[in-house]
């Protein structure tokens, strides 16, 4: 069986990818998110691949999924609010109204040197959450730690009205897509499985 490592250090990756039968290793990549282009497609994406190849080259005998998500809100990238007070505005601001959580997913194959990627957008559509509800969704801590300052599987997903896509692409990862990018590989998702 390939060794599989997860470069990154989502919970909420890590917990999806098991629940697909996979157990990967987790190790972060400390890839600055740093980027020059302000598209959120090439954003989330550009991540993704710097990340799996910062891992792979420490790793070069694994298969390394790499994965990274930018909200796509009124045409700017929205990665993790810098502070609580821009968490806030933020919610303030897509309360009543959708976005696009785009996430770039990178597989790098050092053994057989190949680079698979792909990106998956999920339309999101954001409940009305009340100023105190907001106030206190901010106070837990929860959207500092995530893209967009939302999660669909946390204390957040009562304000998401719903979604049109994979919702575990919103929560991090697009399990299809993972699949079709292994099978480019020549790697068949089953023989992962634990």
């Amino acid at each position: 069986m390939r060794r599989l490592i997860l470069a990154s250090a989502s919970p909420a990756r890590l917990r999806l990818l098991r629940a697909a039968g996979l157990d990967p290793e987790v190790v972060v990549s400390g890839v600055d998110e740093a980027t020059a282009s302000d598209d959120p497609t090439e954003i989330a994406l550009e991540l993704s691949q710097q990340k799996a190849n910062a891992v792979a080259d420490v790793h070069p005998d694994a298969l390394v999924l790499a994965c990274d998500s930018v909200l796509e809100f009124g045409g700017e990238a929205y990665g993790k609010p810098a502070t609580a007070a821009d968490a806030v505005a933020r919610w303030r601001q897509m309360r009543g109204r959708t976005g696009r959580l785009l996430t770039g997913h990178c597989i790098v194959d050092r053994t057989n040197r190949c680079e698979v990627a792909g990106i998956v957008g999920t339309t999101v559509h954001f409940g009305q959450p009340t100023d105190a509800e907001i106030d206190a969704y901010v106070a837990t801590g929860e959207p500092l730690e995530v893209a967009g300052a939302f999660t669909l599987d946390g204390l957040s997903a009562p304000f998401i009205d719903g979604v049109d896509g994979d919702p575990g692409n919103v929560i991090g990862v697009s399990l299809p897509l993972v699949r079709a990018l292994l099978l480019q590989l020549g790697v068949d998702i089953t023989s992962l499985w634990r």
